[in-house]
């Protein structure tokens, strides 16, 4: 696989997880099948979501700068840098929805994979 089929990949994969976490700010899905099912009301709810949401809409916008598909608003040494970081973060995030308290979440650990997999085969372009 190309470096360009991963990023549209991702570029689906995120876009989706966004709207789960919006499904989940606005109520349509329970936060409690979420973050390993330890939020305890709608308070720590909000402030997960809406970070996590920031988090996803930051990789989204460093995947479009990778992909080409916007100007460089950033330097693309900063853009392999911040996916290398969000590949160890997918990394832990795996091991984390492993140990999930759901079985939804721990479901969750096959999309983290697929995604430390992707940002890897996106990486390896640039060492080429």
């Amino acid at each position: 696989m190309n470096s360009t089929t991963a990023i549209k990949i991702m570029l689906w994969i995120v876009a989706s997880v966004l709207l789960f976490h919006v499904s989940i700010l606005v109520k349509i899905i329970p936060y409690e099948i979420t973050w390993g099912g330890r939020l305890n009301n709608d308070t720590e709810m909000y402030v997960f979501e809406t970070i996590s949401i920031l988090i996803n809409g930051l990789l989204f916008l460093i995947l479009l700068i990778k992909g080409k598909y916007v100007k460089e608003c950033i330097s693309i040494k900063a853009v392999t840098i911040i996916l290398w970081v969000f590949t160890i973060l997918f990394s832990l995030n795996t091991i984390g929805n492993i140990i999930a308290e759901t079985l939804f979440e721990k479901l969750f650990a096959l999309l983290t994979f697929v995604s430390v997999v992707l940002l890897w085969i996106i990486l390896q372009k640039d060492k080429k």
